[in-house]
């Protein structure tokens, strides 16, 4: 069989090539048309492109307190974003940008053809307006169909914007890394500044940034973030956006990054704050369809940041030397079987155990008993004192500051932010800062501050049979009385003891605390008049405390004062005027103001009287059992504050007297309010309390405030006129319960 030879001559090679060529070209269309249908965006995400704005949390003074955010993203408008920022883009990214439809036609077919062959995305060929196409609309898979989207959606956005309104979109869209998206949170992250104050070098740093923001960022290879930057200078220069001289002065600028120099949670301005905002607002009706976290609405709050600095301060300055003070008298030693069951708990609780297979557990048990690293964890997390702290606006009930835990736990836990909130989320027993709400309700019956009672030794059979008999009376001898205002100055256990039973009932008290803003279980028992009738929070207690600040009305605390979605509509705005109730008579507020007065002045409060300069103030000391917790509630003319300090484990307790509420709480209360009243800058300055006369006889008028303890703590003043001498009668009347209740070695207070 003879076989045919077909010669293959120039014209049928030429077919034979237009063959393949148009089956190439059938092939690609059925291709690109399948590749593309249904991954264009339509027009309405094309007018109308979704980003997830963070939403920003305001204090009352303007400051940015956080941010709630799935990217954390500030839009800004292009005039606001720096030139250099801009031109540096451009020359870098896209040097013809505004001389193209969006694709650059040469550079997309070179790179095509490279990517076909591949078989892959190889090759890349973005412009500018492909970039943002990519960060928009489509994620980052390193295929051709990507980049066929890319370029058709980049075609139509060119169609749908102008060239300064897609740069706008792209600074806003563009992550930096580091969490950062867009210029605006890129340039605080770095830098720690607002945009407009980048300089040319740090705008060009950014700019460098895009390419590879972890590679390029500065962190781990400082010199190599300077190469980059140096690059993106150098293309400006020859591109001419600077001049010779502008370009030198760039390169020999160093990078002064903010990124670990400063501790993560000193960049925190009231954390516990911010996520008590969070907790209320999230699925809260007044957001409407809103996303707190996607949609950038603007929530503008009551806190201020000068008062949170100060109480910051003031709980750092303090527990400073506090810390060292309880460290030094604590023994391990003596708590031995407290440290095994931490000890356990801990290991129990520990990422390694909770991961591992059940057959591997007991392993890691025995390791990490024996790792003194974990144990040395362990006991600092243990022995590390708490604080919660809050200052309320008594007259309208705006929350103004809030220092949810101690410094040296928010130093120690990168996620503190979100611990518990010692303000809040913890209910204690507050000790002799109860008395108050006894006090106050034994006056609504009509006893005065003068009204003698007898304050020796106390004991009662209660009706269950048990016979109570509270520690701390009078040793003047049986018999012996003092005023109302006496034993509330000094707290005298006995006296609180016997208004409870022979004046009032638990009952009649826990009404009255109701009625002042107390909403926490209470339990309706004798032991009620010394705290011991139920755990109630620092929030609350200060809160109450609130009502005998403002005259006796009581006003439901608040801390969102706005809502405003991204472009200032308002979606929420508290009423100016407050729901209020009448929970005490005026003028048993005065009354309960003027003896709790008698508290810092010569009572268990005395030693805040060192940092008010002259600025009057009242309030209520507490400490519990073994000296478990330490409280101080307290109030000027115009701001109230509570401070608890104790432990998270209440079997750690405080060692000694210097526990007590006016030595472990009070000095804290008493620095914040020094730095607040000292500041001209806030409206605090009313320093006396100005009282108006009411019908009632027994109301306290308007008085001259130098003689007011002559007047409701008769022979028993332990300042004069000038608040200095100290009369000696007096001296020896106070020498024994002083000595015996709340005396503080003088070394202990250097």
């Amino acid at each position: 069989m003879v076989k045919r030879i077909v010669v293959l001559t120039p014209y049928r090679f030429l077919w034979v090539l237009i063959i393949i060529f148009s089956i190439f070209i059938i092939a690609l269309i059925i291709y690109l048309k399948s590749a593309i249908s249904g991954g264009l965006p339509s027009l309405e995400e094309l007018e109308n492109p979704k980003q997830n704005i963070a939403t920003q949390v305001i204090s009352s003074d303007g400051k940015v307190l956080d941010h709630y955010y799935i990217e954390r993203r500030i839009p800004l408008l292009i005039d606001s974003i720096p030139k250099d920022f801009i031109n540096a883009l451009i020359a870098t990214e896209d040097k013809n940008f505004y001389n193209h439809w969006g694709v650059h036609t040469s550079r997309i077919f070179t790179a095509a053809l490279k990517n076909i062959f591949a078989f892959r995305a190889k090759e890349g060929a973005s412009t500018i307006t492909m970039q943002l196409a990519r960060n928009l609309y489509f994620n980052r898979d390193n295929t051709l169909k990507r980049k066929l989207l890319e370029a058709m959606t980049a075609i139509q956005i060119e169609r749908t914007y102008t060239k300064n309104e897609i740069l706008e979109l792209y600074c806003n869209t563009v992550a930096f890394g580091r969490g950062a998206y867009g210029i605006q949170v890129a340039s605080k992250v770095y830098f720690n500044k607002n945009p407009y104050e980048l300089t040319t070098s740090e705008c060009a740093f950014l700019v460098g940034l895009l390419k590879a923001p972890e590679r390029y960022n500065g962190i781990v290879e400082p010199q190599r973030a300077i190469q980059r930057r140096d690059l993106v200078l150098s293309l400006m220069y020859d591109q001419g956006y600077l001049s010779g001289e502008q370009y030198n002065k760039a390169l020999a600028e160093p990078i002064n990054l903010s990124i670990g120099k400063i501790p993560k949670y000193k960049t925190l301005i009231a954390p516990h704050f911010v996520e008590m905002v969070r907790q209320e607002l999230s699925n809260d009706p007044r957001l409407g369809n809103k996303d707190l976290y996607r949609d950038g609405l603007i929530i503008y709050t009551t806190l201020d940041s000068r008062i949170q600095n100060y109480a910051e301060q003031a709980v750092e300055q303090h527990l400073k030397y506090f810390q060292k003070t309880f460290e030094n008298t604590f023994s391990w030693a003596n708590n031995k079987k407290l440290l095994d069951e931490l000890i356990r708990k801990a290991i129990q609780n520990s990422p390694q155990y909770i991961s591992a297979s059940n057959d591997k557990k007991k392993n890691i048990e025995i390791s990490l008993s024996k790792n003194q690293k974990f144990i040395d964890s362990v006991k600092n997390t243990a022995l590390t004192i708490q604080v919660g702290l809050v200052v309320i606006d008594p007259s309208d009930g705006a929350i103004l500051a809030m220092v949810g835990a101690s410094p040296k736990f928010m130093q120690e836990n990168p996620d503190a932010k979100y611990s518990l909130n010692h303000v809040t989320q913890i209910r204690r027993q507050v000790g002799s800062s109860f008395k108050p709400f006894v006090y106050a309700t034994v006056l609504k019956k009509g006893l005065t501050p003068e009204t003698e009672i007898e304050c020796s030794p106390f004991t009662t059979t209660l009706p269950s049979g048990e016979v109570w008999s509270p520690k701390g009376g009078c040793d003047c001898g049986p018999g012996c009385k003092k005023p109302l205002s006496y034993g509330l100055g000094l707290s005298i256990n006995s006296m609180a003891a016997r208004l409870i039973v022979e004046v009032t009932t638990p009952q009649e008290v826990i009404n009255t605390a109701r009625d002042m803003g107390i909403k926490s279980s209470l339990r309706a028992v004798p032991a009620l008049a010394l705290g011991g009738g139920g755990e109630l929070s620092p929030f609350e207690m200060t809160n109450a405390f609130a009502t005998l600040a403002n005259e006796g009305t009581y006003i439901e605390p608040y801390f969102i004062q706005r809502i405003e979605d991204q472009y200032g509509n308002i979606l929420y705005e508290r009423k100016q005027l407050p729901q209020t109730r009448e929970a005490l008579p005026i003028n048993v507020a005065h009354q309960m103001t003027q003896m709790l007065k008698g508290v810092v002045q010569f009572g268990t409060a005395w030693r805040i009287k060192n940092y008010l300069n002259g600025v009057e103030a009242a309030g209520k000391t507490g400490t519990t059992n073994d000296f478990a917790d330490a409280w101080f509630i307290g109030y000027t003319p115009q701001l109230v504050a509570g401070v608890w300090v104790g432990f998270d484990d209440q079997r750690i307790t405080f060692t000694g007297n210097y526990g007590q509420g006016g030595s472990a709480a009070a000095p804290i209360w008493g620095i914040m309010m020094g730095k607040i009243y000292a500041d001209n800058s806030l409206p605090y300055k009313q320093r006396r309390f100005a009282f108006i006369k009411s019908d009632s006889t027994d109301s306290i008028p308007k008085t001259n405030p130098e003689n007011i303890y002559e007047n409701y703590f008769p022979q028993q003043t332990f300042y004069n006129n000038n608040n200095r001498k100290i009369k000696e009668k007096q001296k020896i009347i106070l020498k024994d319960i002083w000595s015996n209740a709340f005396i503080f070695g003088k070394k202990n207070l250097k």
